[in-house]
C-alpha cells in the first residue's frame, strides 16, 4: 500500500522532506502547499501539483499524512492543530517547554476528527528524546547529559542578523572537548551551561558599522549568548556565502550510570549524531514517522502521539518477519 504524502510548506525542511519520500518506496508526493504563488516554486518531483494553502481542504481525501514543516515560533502551535482536524499530521515542532501545551491542543483536534497527530519529530526532540528515555529506564541510578554540535544554529544566527548593523551571520553551537571526555569517563561532572558549550559567530557587517558595539551587542544578549563563551569573528559577505553556506549540526546524549549493590559498576550510555543537513536529516525522521502513523490510522487510532509512544517496528517499510530475520 502506498502512502500519499503532502507537505505543507517549501523551504529547507520540505524540500528535504520531497527528496526522503523520493527515496522511500512505499510512498508518494501527492501535493505541496504554500502560502506563495504557487508558480513561483520548482519542485524537484515532476507531475506534482503545487497548491495554495487556502485551497488545502479540497485535498482531505488525496492525502494519507500531511508532513508540516513550518516554523515552531508561529507557525506549528496553529497550524498542527488546525490540520489535525482534516488530516493525519506530523510536525516537527520543537520548543520544548510548549511541548505539553502542544501536544493538548493537537490531541483535542485530532480526537474530535478521528485521526492520529504525531508532533515534536526530529532529532532533538526525536531520537535524543528516545534515547533519554532508553537509557533512564535502563540506568535508573545515573545523570543525563545532552550536548548540541558542532552545528549552524538558526535561532542564534537568526538573533544575530536582528543586531544593529549586521547584514549576514551564522552562528555555531559547539561541544566543549573537555566536558564531554569528562562525561565519558564516569565521573558523572556537575556542568554549568558555560562548561558545556561555546558559541562561534561569523558576521557580516553593514557598511559604516560599529564592529565593538556588534561585537558586545551579540555577546552581551540574553538568553542568547551572555550565558556562554562567545567568539565573534567578522567576514565579508563572498566568506561567509563561500565557507558557512550549509546547515550541518549533530549533538550527543549520554547516560552515565551504575549498578551493583553498592553502585560499583559505572556504565556509559552514548548516542551521537553528525549531520551534513539538518533539515534534510529532521525530513527523514519525519518521513518514518508519517508512515507509522498512516498505519496507526488504518488500525483506528486517534489522537495526539509524540516519539515514546510509537513502536519501531511502525517505522521501518520492512515486514516484522524480515525485520525479525534480519535486525533483531
Amino acid at each position: 500500500m502506498t502512502t500519499r504524502i503532502g507537505i505543507l510548506g517549501y523551504g529547507n525542511l520540505g524540500r528535504g522532506v520531497e527528496c526522503a519520500v523520493n527515496d522511500a518506496e512505499d510512498m508518494e508526493l501527492a501535493a505541496v502547499f504554500t502560502r506563495r504563488d504557487p508558480s513561483s516554486l520548482q519542485l524537484l518531483t515532476k507531475g506534482v501539483p503545487v497548491v495554495n494553502i487556502k485551497d488545502v481542504a479540497s485535498y482531505a481525501d488525496k492525502i494519507d499524512v500531511m508532513i508540516l514543516c513550518g516554523g515552531s515560533a508561529t507557525d506549528l502551535p496553529t497550524q498542527t492543530p488546525e490540520y489535525a482536524k482534516t488530516f493525519n499530521v506530523v510536525d516537527s515542532f520543537d520548543t520544548h517547554a510548549k511541548i505539553p501545551e502542544h501536544f493538548s491542543n493537537v490531541d483535542a483536534s485530532a480526537k474530535a476528527a478521528g485521526k492520529v497527530a504525531l508532533i515534536s519529530a526530529g532529532w532533538d526532540p526525536g531520537m535524543f528524546s528516545l534515547n533519554r528515555l532508553y537509557a533512564n529506564a535502563i540506568l535508573p541510578k545515573g545523570n543525563d547529559y545532552t550536548f548540541w554540535g558542532k552545528g549552524v544554529s538558526q535561532g542564534h544566527s537568526d538573533a544575530i542578523r536582528r543586531v544593529k548593523g549586521v547584514k549576514d551571520a551564522r552562528q555555531y553551537t559547539c561541544p566543549i572537548e573537555s566536558a564531554l571526555e569528562s562525561v565519558r569517563s564516569g565521573s558523572n561532572p556537575e556542568l554549568s551551561t558555560r562548561q558545556k558549550h561555546t558559541r562561534l559567530c561569523y558576521v557580516v557587517l553593514e557598511e559604516g558599522a560599529d564592529a565593538v558595539a556588534v561585537e558586545t551587542a551579540i555577546k552581551t544578549m540574553p538568553n542568547y549568548f551572555s550565558d556562554y563563551d562567545t567568539t565573534v569573528n567578522f567576514i565579508s559577505q563572498e566568506e561567509l556565502n563561500r565557507d558557512h553556506g550549509g546547515l550541518p549540526h549533530g549533538g550527543f546524549v549520554f547516560r552515565a550510570g551504575t549498578t551493583g549493590a553498592n553502585g560499583e559498576n559505572t556504565h556509559i550510555i552514548e548516542y551521537s549524531l553528525k549531520l551534513d543537513s539538518n533539515p534534510e536529516f529532521t525530513a527523514n525522521v519525519l518521513v518514518a514517522y508519517a508512515r507509522a502513523i498512516a498505519r496507526l490510522n488504518k488500525e483506528g487510532v486517534s489522537g495526539c502521539k509524540t516519539v515514546f509512544d510509537i513502536a519501531p517496528a511502525y517505522l521501518s517499510p520492512l515486514s516484522g518477519d524480515v525485520l525479525r530475520a534480519t535486525m533483531l
